[in-house]
């Protein structure tokens, strides 16, 4: 064997620990894909320095790729159960403010675990959901959303609170595995959407690219549709399985266009999950007050909450803080949000919708 193929042997073993160490990140705040996009620009950026490097070894390559990630503007991201007080990514998640109920006052219970009322407020938003509007998407067109949110560094150690950063984004929704699945613009930046990371062939429609013919396949019974979309979730060693449920729907109603049948089978499946609360005082990123739907991640110590309009009950974004003292943070914590500003079908990739 030459030394060229014990380096290139080496170097994939690298990127394969990197892969390993970079989890996706919770579904419920970004569009979906958006957490394996960067994961996997990141990666990217390691391969394309590796290619550029004639002559460094994959180390260095490696070394390189993370001071580009890691510079200001830069998205750095990780799973708040994998997050270390020296670790140079940062997480996504949110924080809980204020909650308007539909008719004027709080509904129900405080986060206490009223099965009942969660239900019930479920009912309502999956009610409202499926008599949305169908909007018609063809296979050569994109999914355009427009959003924004904060971050949360935990470049020095301390949680760090990034500003609003507002971001654009293109889904194509091309059937079959595709190696380029839109584009990303943020930070002044416009970026391809790679295929999933392993995905050599191209990543196929499902879960971390739902198109919207794949979405309109999905069951919509919905503890068929809880069962299914438990199969397909990808397992982490110690994560609660009704945690990445919910993460799980959370990253396919955000930023996204649904038919109305799956969107209101969604909710009738997260009101099954165990542990999802009605919150009060919820708020997205632009400080939008309305109906919350939570859930705490007992293992990692995390409450991820969704945040509906109170008036029309859509989707507005989502939020997130530490429910206990942990390595990176205290009790209460703040981890990020995100807010939905627009979503829309367009022609042609990077071009924004004409209003």
């Amino acid at each position: 064997m030459t030394g060229t193929d014990n380096g290139r042997e080496a170097y994939a073993a690298e990127r394969a620990e990197l892969a390993r160490l970079l989890p996706p990140a919770p579904g419920t705040d970004l569009p979906p894909g958006r957490h394996q996009h960067h994961r996997e620009r990141l990666m990217n950026l390691i391969d394309d320095d590796a290619a550029r490097a004639q002559g460094r070894t994959g180390a260095d390559a490696r070394d390189r790729a993370r001071e580009r990630a890691d510079r200001p503007g830069r998205s750095r991201l990780l799973r708040p159960t994998f997050l270390a007080p020296a670790t140079a990514l940062a997480v996504a998640g949110a924080l809980v403010l204020g909650y308007a109920a539909q008719n004027g006052g709080p509904a129900g219970t405080s986060g206490t675990g009223d099965t009942r009322s969660v239900s019930q407020v479920l009912l309502r938003i999956s009610d409202a959901a499926g008599k949305g509007e169908a909007l018609p998407v063809r296979d050569d067109q994109f999914v355009y959303t427009r959003g924004t949110g904060r971050d949360v560094d935990l470049t020095t150690g301390k949680l760090v609170v990034e500003p609003l950063e507002e971001s654009e984004t293109w889904y194509s929704q091309k059937p079959g595995p595709q190696k380029k699945l839109g584009l990303s613009r943020k930070y002044g930046e416009t970026l391809p959407i790679n295929a999933e990371l392993g995905d050599s062939e191209g990543t196929r429609p499902g879960l971390h690219r739902p198109t919207y013919r794949w979405l309109a396949t999905l069951p919509t019974d919905p503890q068929e549709l809880l069962d299914y979309l438990s199969e397909i979730t990808p397992k982490f060693e110690e994560e609660d399985p009704d945690q990445a449920a919910f993460q799980a729907i959370g990253g396919l109603i955000g930023d996204t266009i649904l038919p109305p049948g799956t969107a209101a089978a969604l909710y009738k499946a997260a009101a099954l999950i165990p542990g999802v609360t009605e919150t009060p005082d919820a708020v997205d990123a632009l400080g939008r007050k309305g109906v919350g739907i939570a859930r705490d991640d007992e293992r990692s110590g995390v409450r991820t909450e969704w945040v509906f309009d109170p008036e029309d009950l859509s989707y507005l974004g989502w939020s997130s803080h530490l429910t206990r003292d942990t390595e990176y943070g205290k009790k209460g914590d703040f981890l990020g949000d995100s807010a939905v500003i627009e979503t829309a079908v367009v022609d042609k990739a990077g071009v924004r919708p004409q209003n």
